[in-house]
């Protein structure tokens, strides 16, 4: 170990972008402009840049590794210490979390009970990769009662129970899925009780939809790593949702995210979230029918998120690459397949309600040196932003880092997740459509995918 280095990793308050790691070398610096990559997720993507005290600037997470670019004077002897810096810092950052603990099945009154054709809603915890944490929980809207962690009373039989890390989830017929990425299935289940029907086995899972008794799910088709020069590229695989099997794979653009339908066409964001710096830029759009690839549309670098609207416009979130090119939010004719529109504005997370596309997201303020929070509404037919600020009495003040959002259908109800410091359980907050808090409860960690369940 170089002498005199003495480094310290502040790993308290760890959420958008782990704004307290501080760095101390005395007397000595690091190469200026050095890429640090740690493999194995510590804390989940897209979040925007942030500089610590001594000007080191964190330049964004990825899916499953966590990248920093060192700003600082060049005079660390040529480049010895690079490699102990990463060594100490995996190590730091390792012991700041905590060792796996599951909470048993606990039950929580939140409101009175609700009496719709919607009779609740499933919540998917993505949990710390690594320690087989995504749990499931449900929202009893006929009692008012909140279910934490389900799956293991559920299922008490199944080993490791939900997996790790839980990335999506849907309800399609009777059955509900469950993409569990790191366990490379997704996880089905009956949609009334939660019961386990089976698995299917997709690498790398990422995102899922449906059209005409098929699931369309996205693959990464490899492991979690940080690899610029990689040249692995992802899929959609097209499963039979009576059977449960794999019928085909279509060749997408590497690290596909999002994917959703319109036209009768497969649209596919392509992140390249593996590659950082150097991220995918492309969508790629489907042939449902014949379900091979027709093109790759270029829109903007690090696509997350995608949704189709009535309209037949396709709706992608950019993530930018959290240092010069900012977060936006792009609009594709489904008809065309050209790029109509693009809107400044960070979305992490979205939900269609309507006409009304909600979104949550953190976007890095230059001016103010620190991230802020959006929470946002676009109008989906003028193609504006119609809100900055959804809730309306404050609450936005104690939320940390917004993950997850989701509208109910019947009563327009807005439920927002805080996935917190991204190591400990997080928060649901509940608002009426005129953004005031009705109520709120602990969740598990990192809250982040909702479903349904009921007639809308």
């Amino acid at each position: 170990m170089a002498e005199g280095l003495n480094m310290i990793a502040q790993c308290n308050a760890l959420g958008r972008g782990i704004r307290n790691i501080i760095f101390a070398l005395k007397g000595q610096h690091i190469v200026e402009n050095k890429y640090i990559a740690l493999s194995g997720r510590i804390f989940p993507a897209h979040y925007s840049t942030q500089r610590d005290a001594l000007g080191y600037r964190i330049i964004g997470f990825q899916p499953n590794l966590l990248l920093f670019k060192i700003l600082c004077k060049p005079s660390f002897r040529a480049q010895r210490g690079i490699s102990y810096i990463i060594v100490i810092l995996f190590f730091t950052l390792a012991s700041c979390v905590k060792p796996p603990i599951v909470d048993p099945h606990e039950e929580e009154p939140v409101t009175p009970p609700e009496f719709t054709s919607i009779l609740g809603f499933y919540l998917l915890n993505e949990g710390n990769m690594g320690n087989n944490k995504s749990t499931l929980d449900y929202f009893d809207c006929e009692t008012g009662i909140y279910h934490r962690n389900i799956y293991a009373d559920v299922n008490p039989s199944v080993p490791k129970e939900l997996g790790d890390v839980g990335n999506d989830i849907a309800i399609y017929g009777s059955k509900l899925y469950a993409v569990i990425s790191c366990s490379n299935k997704i996880e089905v289940m009956d949609a009334k009780t939660a019961k386990r029907i089976g698995q299917i086995n997709v690498p790398n899972c990422r995102n899922i939809t449906f059209y005409n008794g098929f699931v369309y799910v996205t693959s990464y088709a490899g492991p979690v790593q940080h690899n610029p020069t990689l040249q692995q590229a992802g899929y959609v695989a097209k499963i039979d949702t009576a059977t449960l099997q794999v019928l085909e794979q279509c060749v997408v653009g590497q690290q596909p995210d999002g994917l959703a339908i319109a036209n009768k066409k497969i649209y596919v964001a392509n992140s390249g979230g593996y590659l950082s710096p150097n991220y995918e830029n492309t969508v790629s759009i489907i042939d449902l029918a014949t379900f091979k690839e027709l093109q790759r549309l270029a829109v903007a670098v690090n696509l997350h998120r995608v949704c189709a609207d009535k309209h037949g416009n396709i709706w992608v979130t950019s993530r930018g690459d959290y240092f010069n090119t900012p977060a936006k939010l792009f609009c594709i004719d489904s008809k065309s397949d050209k790029i109509t529109d693009s809107i400044q504005i960070a979305a992490s997370n979205f939900h269609l309600d309507g006409d009304k596309l909600y979104l949550v997201g953190s976007g890095w303020n230059s001016s103010a040196m620190q991230d802020e929070s959006q929470y946002g509404i676009v109008d989906v037919v003028s193609k504006q932003i119609v809100s900055t600020q959804f809730i309306t009495d404050g609450t936005e003040a104690k939320i940390g880092n917004p993950y997850g959002i989701t509208v109910n259908p019947i009563t327009k109800d807005i439920y927002v997740t805080d996935a917190h410091n991204y190591v400990s359980p997080g928060t649901l907050y509940c608002f009426d459509k005129e953004g005031k808090k009705k109520w709120e409860v602990r969740t598990g960690d990192i809250p982040g995918h909702f479903a349904f369940y009921g007639k809308y």
